[in-house]
Parts: C-alpha cells; structure tokens; sequence
C-alpha cells in the first residue's frame, strides 16, 4: 500500500537535540503509514528580501521539499516563550518571494519537548498562529512532551509506555487526516 510522504521540520540546530530524537521517535511509531524525509534548514541564509532576486540555492530546494509532502510534522524546542530563530527563518523563507507561499493549504501536525513541566507549549501556539496566518491546516489537539532523561533510547524507542500510547494517538490522529488533504496524484509508492 502506498505511503504518504511526510515532511519533518525540527526547529534546532543543535545536534544532540532532544527534540531532534522525538522527530526520530515519532517517525519510528508512524513508520507503518508515512513516508518520512527530514528536512534541513540549518543552511538556510537568514531571510533578506535582497536575496529574493536571485535565491541561494537551499532555498528553493527547502520550498520543493514542502512542496512535495502531503503533510508536515514540525517539532519544535521553546526559546524564550516562542519559536527558535532558525524556525522561523525556514518559515519565512517558505513563504517568500510574495506570491510562491509553500506553506498553503499543507496539513500540519505541531509537538515539542522541554525539560519543563510544560513542554514546549507556549512556543507551539506561537507556531500555530504563524502557520494558520500563512494558511497551513493544523490538526488540532495539543501534544506538549516533557524531556527526562532515558525518556528516548539509544535505539529511538520511546521508553515510558504512558507517552508512547499518547504520541502513538498523536501520530495516528495525523493518520486518519493527511489522507482527507493529500494531493492524489502526490502520493508516494
């Protein structure tokens, strides 16, 4: 049976990332109904509208790899109640030059993980806001992850069986919708 191609947009550079690892994890639970890819944009320049007449070549490759998903997976760490930085540059660079939006009518599923009591909250529903703004389709639902240590293993399994039946729930829930919003003709074999 045909997979659907979701794109994973982890909003860090850094690489012992935890929330790297969840991106990881969470591909592994939806192995059996996606098509992961990983998308770089830690070689994204910072966004400069000079730049728009002639774009540095990570950009429009970025924009066709957003381009060619049926659906999006954004995990996303918190810096200072928000979005990190490199996040936001991949988002606005999605959206530019004005007029070649690739972020329009994609599906999202939104998810973080910090060591704190909340997660990443407050920094998904900033990205919420941002994407619905650009016209992306977030599923609904919230899926805050708060880190500790071992909660990933070395082999990318989720150890804690309570958060695994939750974020399995959260993938499968993605499941049952990417295939309502998907480009037919897109999906991957």
């Amino acid at each position: 049976m045909a997979k659907f191609k979701v794109a994973v947009i982890f909003g860090s550079n850094r690489r012992e990332s935890v929330n790297r690892r969840l991106a990881q994890a969470l591909a592994r639970l939806g192995a059996d109904k996606f098509s992961f890819s990983f998308i770089q944009i830690d070689d994204l320049p910072l966004y400069n509208q000079d730049l728009e007449g002639e774009l540095p070549k990570s950009v429009p490759r970025f924009k066709s790899e957003v381009a060619s998903t049926d659906g999006l997976l954004f995990v996303t760490p918190e810096h200072n109640r928000s979005i990190p930085t490199i996040l936001k540059n991949a988002i606005d660079w999605g959206a530019r030059p004005y007029g070649q939006n690739s972020w329009n009518g994609k599906l999202a599923a939104i998810t973080g993980t910090s060591p704190g009591a909340i997660g990443t909250a407050i920094a998904q529903q900033h990205l919420r806001q941002v994407l619905g703004d650009l016209g992306v389709l977030v599923m609904g639902g919230e899926a805050y992850v708060s880190f500790k240590p071992g909660l990933i293993d070395a082999d990318g399994a989720i150890t804690d069986e309570s958060t695994r039946k939750f974020l399995q729930g959260f993938v499968d829930q993605f499941a049952t919708l990417v295939p309502r919003f998907a480009d037919p003709h897109r999906v991957a074999a």
